[in-house]
C-alpha cells in the first residue's frame, strides 16, 4: 500500500492510494493459522472460461465453469482473450456473450464470500469497449453490478502492476437447501445494441456465521453503533455487502499477529501537538450505508494503565466516540485484540464522496496520541437490494487506446490478483474467534432551431416525470452537440467546481462568443431529475442583480445540464479557505454578505411567491470579476406562502441541506421556514468573520460548533478571539460588537424572534457605516491586493 503523508493546515492527513489499497498477501486456505482458526466449509474457485480445470503456482485449484453453467447459458462462449495475461489466475480464457447467462452453485447454508474476477480486453469478436452488463445474485435478488462496463473502470486504475485486472467482493448469506445463483445480464440500450457480458473468474468461500453478521445472542453494546444517531445497528444475514477497502494501517508485514504488533499512531511521544489529527480519506458511494470495522491491540509499553491513551473518533465529520481507550476496551489486558465497528449512513444521490476517518488524541489523555492496527469498510445494499455505484458516463464512452485516466472521477478501481486475501481478513478472522463479534419530455422546444432534435428529446422524456413551463423566449434550450462543444466533450480540464449534483464546468458558447458556467448533472443519475427540474423552474421565474442568472438547460441523451452566466472569482468558501485565491479584507467580506442578504431578501419577498433557499452556505454564493454576489444552487429551494401571508409561512418538507448551516428547529420539527434561511445566513455571518467551518468535531467541546463557540465568546465580550487572523487589525471594536449582534440575532433557537432578511440587510449596511468611519482600523500591512471602492 502507497501512503501519501503531508503536514496541511494543522493536520497530519494520511491518504489513500486508491490503486494499492487491497493488501493481498497468501491464498486463503493455505495460510498455517487461517487453518487453526477456521476452515471453509465452500472454497470453490472457479475458472469460467475453460472447460478444463487449471491449478496456478500459489497452490490454487481452479475448477472448469463449464460445469455451473446453467442449461439456458451453454450458447455463451468461452474465448481466450487477444492480449495474454501476464497476471497469474483465471485470466487465460473469459465466458462471454451477448444475452444473459447464468451459473449456479451447490453451496452449504451460511455466510459466503463471493469474488469476481475480470480482465477487461477483448476476445475474438467481442470488443473491449462493449462490455456493458449487469450482475445479480439469489436467491435473494441482490444487484452488485448496475451497467458496469469494464473498460471505463479498468482505465480508471492506476496501478501498472495489475492492469486491466478488475477485482470485486462480496459477503452473501445463504439460507438451508438453497443455491447460489448468479446473473451475467448485457446492458443493451438505443446506443449500445451490441453490448455483451463477461466473466474470467468467480470464487466462493464460506466465512465464520458471525464476522461480520450480527449475532443474535449478544447484547446491543456490541452491535455496530449507528453514528450520529448513537443506537445499535445490527447486520442482518439478510444482507449483502460489498468490500470497499481493507487497509492495515500498519508496516506490510505478512502475518496476523505482527499487524498487532504494529500499528499506526501520529508519532514519537511528544513529537506532535492537540493541532494535529490523524485522517483517512476513503472514497465511496453516497446513498448507501458502511460498515466499518477498526481492529485496534494496545501494546504501547508507555501505556501502563486505562486512561493513559484517550482519544476522539470522528466518521464522516460526525462524533463516533469522544473516548477510545484501547486498553479500558480490553479490560486493562495488553496484548489483546478488541474491535470497533460503526455504521455511518452517507447521504446524496449515488456520487462520489470521501468517508473520512478521523483520529484526535483526548485533552485530558496522558499520552497525547492516538492508534489504530486496520481498518475494514462494506458497503451495505440499499433497500431495493442495490450495491451498485454510479453508472459510467456511457454516451462518451471510448475506445482503449485513447481512453483518459481521469475519465471515471476520483475513483480508482480496485484490482487483484485472483483469489488473494488481505492478512487483515485474517486479523478479523482472531477477533472473531476471541470475542464472536445500504416526464414525460422536460419541454417540447417549439424553437424552430431545435426541431431536428425531436427524437433526443424522446429519449429525455424518459429521464423523468412532469414537465417544465419556462417562457421559450428568455431561455435557450442546448442541444448535447452545443454542450459537447462548449466544454470540448466534457474534458476534466474545464472543471471549476464539484457538487452533490455533479460537476461545474467553464465552457464557451455561441462560437467561444460567451462563457458560461455549466451544471452537469453525473451522467446515468435517475436521483437529482427533482433538483434539476426545480433549479430551473425556480430560476426562470428570478430576476435579480444577487441571484444567479440562468441563460438555459439541456435535457436530451441521458444529460440534465443547466447553463448559468459565468462568475470569475467562483465562490466565497474558497476565498474564505483556500489560500490560493485572494483573502478578502474586512470591508469586502462585509459587501459580500450584504450582497447575499440582499439576494435572500429578494427570494423571501417575491411578487409570486416566497421562496426559500434552503442551502445557504459559503460555496453557494459567487463571485463575478467586480467582486459582485450572487446566490446560486437552487436545487433544493422550496416555495413557500405568497407575499403578505407572515413570514413564519411554513413548508412540510424531508429535512435537506448542509450539515452545520440547518436551522435547528427544521430538522428536529421538520417545518420549514423563511427563518430557516435566516438562520443558515448567521452561520454564514459567523464563518465569514471566523475563517473556519462550522463544524470543526476534533476541537475541544466548546469550540467543536462554530455557533456555539461565538455564542459564548458574544456572552463573554470576548468576541475578538474567533476573528480570522487574516482581519486582525482590521475590525474596530465597535463594529465587532454590532456585526456579532446582527449574527448572533440570526441563530436565536426561537425562529420567531429572527430577524427579517430585509432588517439584516439593515444592520449590515450599519457594519459597514462603522467601518468606513474607522478608517484607523484598516490592514497597514497591504496584504491585500483587492479594490477598495469606497
Amino acid at each position: 500500500m502507497d501512503w501519501n503523508t503531508g503536514l496541511s493546515m494543522g493536520t497530519t492527513n494520511t491518504r489513500i492510494t486508491l490503486g494499492t489499497i487491497l493488501l493481498l498477501l497468501l491464498c486463503f486456505p493455505y495460510l498455517s493459522i487461517s487453518d487453526a482458526i477456521y476452515r471453509p466449509n465452500d472454497l470453490l474457485s472457479i475458472n469460467c472460461g475453460s472447460s478444463n480445470n487449471l491449478s496456478t503456482p500459489d497452490g490454487r485449484n481452479w475448477t472448469a465453469g463449464i460445469k455451473f453453467l446453467t442449461a439456458e447459458s451453454l450458447d455463451s462462449v468461452a474465448a481466450p482473450p487477444n492480449i495474454p495475461s501476464t497476471i497469474m489466475g483465471p485470466y487465460t480464457s473469459a465466458r462471454l456473450s451477448h444475452s444473459q447467462f447464468s451459473y449456479s452453485f451447490p453451496v452449504t447454508a451460511g455466510p459466503k464470500f463471493l469474488r469476481l474476477f475480470f480482465y477487461s480486453t477483448s476476445y475474438q469478436n467481442f470488443d473491449r469497449s462493449k462490455a456493458y452488463f449487469s450482475v445479480k445474485v439469489g436467491p435473494y435478488i441482490y444487484t452488485l453490478l448496475q451497467d458496469f462496463n469494464t473498460s471505463l473502470n479498468a482505465d480508471a486504475d492506476d496501478d501498472p502492476g495489475q492492469p486491466d485486472i478488475l477485482f470485486r467482493e462480496y459477503c452473501i448469506n445463504i439460507r438451508d437447501h438453497e443455491r447460489l445463483d448468479i446473473a451475467f445480464i448485457p446492458t443493451i440500450t438505443a446506443q449500445h445494441q451490441d453490448s455483451y457480458a463477461f466473466i474470467n473468474g468467480i470464487e466462493i468461500v464460506s466465512m465464520p456465521p458471525y464476522l461480520y453478521y450480527t449475532n443474535p445472542d449478544v447484547d446491543s453494546a456490541g452491535l455496530p453503533q449507528l453514528v450520529g444517531l448513537e443506537r445499535p445497528f445490527p447486520i442482518e444475514t439478510n444482507s449483502a455487502l460489498e468490500t470497499m477497502y481493507r487497509l492495515r494501517t500498519t508496516p506490510n508485514y505478512t502475518a496476523p499477529d505482527q499487524v498487532y504488533r504494529s500499528l499506526r499512531n501520529m508519532g514519537p511521544d511528544g513529537s506532535f501537538n492537540m493541532g494535529f489529527n490523524l485522517t483517512w480519506k476513503l472514497p465511496v458511494d453516497s446513498g448507501f450505508t458502511y460498515l466499518l470495522r477498526l481492529p485496534f491491540c494496545q501494546i504501547d509499553p508507555h501505556v501502563l494503565q486505562a486512561g493513559d491513551l484517550e482519544f476522539y473518533i470522528f466518521i464522516a465529520d460526525q462524533l463516533a466516540t469522544d473516548k477510545a481507550d484501547v486498553l479500558l476496551w480490553a479490560n486493562n489486558e495488553k496484548g489483546v485484540p478488541v474491535v470497533r465497528d460503526y455504521a455511518i449512513s452517507i447521504l446524496g444521490n449515488r456520487e462520489k464522496v470521501n468517508l473520512s476517518l478521523k483520529m484526535h488524541p483526548h485533552p485530558r489523555s496522558l499520552i497525547k496520541n492516538t492508534q489504530l492496527n486496520a481498518i475494514e469498510l462494506f458497503k451495505i445494499h440499499d433497500p431495493t437490494g442495490n450495491l451498485a455505484g454510479p453508472k459510467p458516463n456511457l454516451p462518451f464512452l471510448v475506445p482503449h487506446e485513447s481512453s483518459n485516466k481521469k475519465s471515471n472521477g476520483t475513483m480508482k478501481t480496485l484490482a487483484a490478483v485472483a483469489g488473494a486475501v488481505s492478512s487483515v481478513v485474517l486479523l478479523s478472522f482472531i477477533i472473531t474467534f476471541f470475542l464472536i463479534k445500504r416526464r414525460k419530455n422536460i419541454l417540447v422546444n417549439k424553437d424552430s432551431n431545435n426541431k431536428e432534435k425531436g427524437s433526443n428529446k424522446k429519449e429525455g422524456t424518459s429521464r423523468g416525470s412532469g414537465s417544465l413551463s419556462l417562457p421559450m423566449d428568455l431561455y435557450r434550450q442546448f442541444s448535447i452537440t452545443e454542450m459537447r462543444d462548449a466544454m470540448n466533450n466534457f474534458d476534466e480540464v474545464f472543471v471549476v467546481g464539484m457538487g452533490g449534483f455533479g460537476n461545474v464546468y467553464k465552457g464557451h458558447i455561441d462560437n467561444c462568443s460567451t462563457t458560461v458556467a455549466i451544471k452537469r448533472l453525473k451522467p446515468g443519475s435517475r436521483q437529482g431529475i427533482r433538483e434539476f427540474k426545480n433549479e430551473i423552474e425556480m430560476l426562470s421565474q428570478l430576476r435579480h442583480p444577487n441571484v444567479v442568472s440562468l441563460i438555459g438547460y439541456c435535457y436530451e441523451s441521458n444529460e440534465m445540464i443547466v447553463v448559468y452566466e459565468f462568475m470569475d472569482r467562483g465562490n466565497l468558501h474558497d476565498h474564505i479557505y483556500d489560500t490560493d485565491n485572494l483573502s478578502l479584507s474586512w470591508k469586502h467580506r462585509l459587501q459580500v454578505c450584504i450582497g447575499v442578504a440582499r439576494g435572500l431578501h429578494y427570494l423571501h419577498t417575491g411578487e409570486k411567491q416566497v421562496i426559500i433557499h434552503r442551502d445557504v452556505k459559503s460555496a453557494n454564493i459567487l463571485l463575478d470579476e467586480k467582486w459582485e454576489v450572487e446566490v446560486s444552487d437552487f436545487g433544493l429551494s422550496r416555495i413557500g406562502g405568497p407575499t403578505g401571508i407572515s413570514m413564519m409561512t411554513s413548508v412540510n418538507t424531508e429535512v435537506k441541506g448542509s450539515i452545520g448551516y440547518l436551522d435547528p428547529e427544521y430538522y428536529k420539527r421538520n417545518i420549514l421556514t423563511e427563518k430557516s434561511d435566516v438562520y443558515s445566513f448567521g452561520v454564514m455571518l459567523l464563518e465569514v468573520l471566523s475563517g473556519r467551518h462550522p463544524l470543526l468535531r476534533w476541537e475541544e467541546k466548546q469550540r467543536m460548533s462554530l455557533v456555539n463557540w461565538a455564542k459564548h465568546c458574544y456572552e463573554n465580550g470576548t468576541l475578538s478571539e474567533i476573528v480570522d487572523s487574516e482581519l486582525k487589525g482590521q475590525i474596530a471594536p465597535q463594529c465587532l460588537d454590532k456585526f456579532g449582534e446582527v449574527a448572533l440575532s440570526c441563530l436565536l433557537e426561537d425562529g420567531t424572534h429572527r430577524p427579517s432578511m430585509n432588517d439584516v440587510v439593515g444592520g449590515l449596511e450599519f457594519v459597514l457605516q462603522f467601518r468606513n468611519s474607522a478608517i484607523n482600523y484598516e490592514d497597514s500591512s497591504g496584504h491585500s491586493t483587492l479594490p477598495v471602492s469606497d
